[in-house]
C-alpha cells in the first residue's frame, strides 16, 4: 500500500490573476506596426469629429471625412500609405466618383488633398507625429513629411489623451507653423469652422474631447443633440400655445362677468 505525499501547508495562497497577470496598460490592442492603433479612444475621437465636421459655407454633399483609412499620396511608390486617425477633405463628394463608398483615399485619384488632419498621439508615435523621426531615404517618409511637404495639407493637428495638450501647425510658406488658440479654438475660416476642446458628455462618456464649433464658438450639433433640441423648441412651443389659450379664455370669461358677448364682437 502506497502513502499518500505528506501535506505541506501554504502559508502564503496565490494571488488572484488580476493582481499578477498584465492589465491592459501592459498588453495595448496596439498593431506594431501600425502604434496607436486600435483602441476605445481612437474609436470614439474621430466619430465625433466625423459626426461635427460640417464646413458652414461648402455644400454639405462636397464634403468629405474619415478615419483610420489608408491615405495614398506618392505616385513614385504607389502602395506607400499613412493612416490618420481623421482627416477632413472639401471639395470632393462623399461618394468615390458619386457612385461608391472608398475603400481608401487614393490622392492621384481624388479632386483635393485632405484639408485638415488630426492624430491623437500616442507614446508610440509621438516621434514620428511631430516630425521629431526622419526615415532613411529608403523607406516611406514620415507622417510629418507627407502632411506638410508631400500633400501640402492646411491644417494639421496633434491631440493627446494623456495630457489633453491640443497642439496645432499650419502651412505657411511651404513649412508647418505652429497655431495660437484664439479664445481657446483653432479657427479655419476657409472651412467656416473652428476646432477646440469640450468637456463634455459623448456616447454617455464625460471626459475633454475634441470637437467642432462655429466659428463664433457655437458647438456643431451632434444628430442626438439636435433631436433634443428639436423635442425642447416642440415642449416650449406647446407650452406657448397653452398658456395663449388660457389667457384668451380668462379674457372671454372676464367679458362676459362684464355683459359682453365675446361672440358678438368683430
Amino acid at each position: 500500500m502506497t502513502s499518500s505525499p505528506p501535506f505541506i501547508p501554504q502559508s502564503d495562497p496565490p494571488l488572484p490573476p488580476w493582481e499578477t497577470l498584465p492589465t491592459m496598460y501592459d498588453l495595448p490592442s496596439d498593431n506594431p506596426e501600425e502604434p496607436g492603433l486600435p483602441d476605445d479612444f481612437h474609436f470614439l475621437q474621430p466619430l465625433l469629429l466625423y459626426l461635427t465636421f460640417q464646413p458652414t459655407i461648402w455644400n454639405p454633399e462636397l464634403v468629405y471625412s474619415a478615419a483610420d483609412l489608408n491615405l495614398y499620396y506618392d505616385l513614385q511608390h504607389p502602395l506607400w500609405y499613412k493612416r490618420p486617425d481623421w482627416f477632413g477633405v472639401v471639395g470632393v463628394s462623399k461618394l468615390y466618383k458619386g457612385e461608391d463608398l472608398r475603400l481608401s483615399y487614393v490622392t492621384w485619384q481624388e479632386p483635393a488633398n485632405p484639408f485638415v488632419v488630426v492624430e491623437l498621439l500616442s507614446p508610440g508615435t509621438e516621434a514620428e507625429d511631430l516630425g521629431m523621426k526622419k526615415n532613411a531615404a529608403h523607406k516611406p517618409p514620415s507622417k510629418w513629411e507627407v502632411y506638410e511637404r508631400i500633400l501640402r495639407i492646411p491644417y494639421y493637428i496633434v491631440f493627446s489623451r494623456y495630457t489633453d495638450e491640443l497642439q496645432a501647425f499650419q502651412l505657411v510658406g511651404g513649412h508647418y507653423e505652429p497655431m495660437n488658440l484664439t479664445e481657446g479654438r483653432l479657427p479655419m475660416p476657409e472651412l467656416g469652422l473652428s476646432l477646440g476642446l469640450w468637456q463634455g458628455s459623448f456616447q454617455d462618456i464625460p471626459k475633454l474631447w475634441l470637437r467642432w464649433f462655429t466659428l463664433a464658438g457655437e458647438l456643431i450639433p451632434l444628430p442626438t443633440e439636435e433631436a433634443v433640441t428639436a423635442k425642447q423648441e416642440a415642449a416650449q412651443a406647446r407650452q406657448e400655445a397653452a398658456q395663449a389659450r388660457e389667457k384668451a379664455e380668462q379674457l372671454t370669461e372676464r367679458l362676459r362677468q362684464l355683459g359682453v358677448n365675446p361672440d358678438e364682437l368683430d
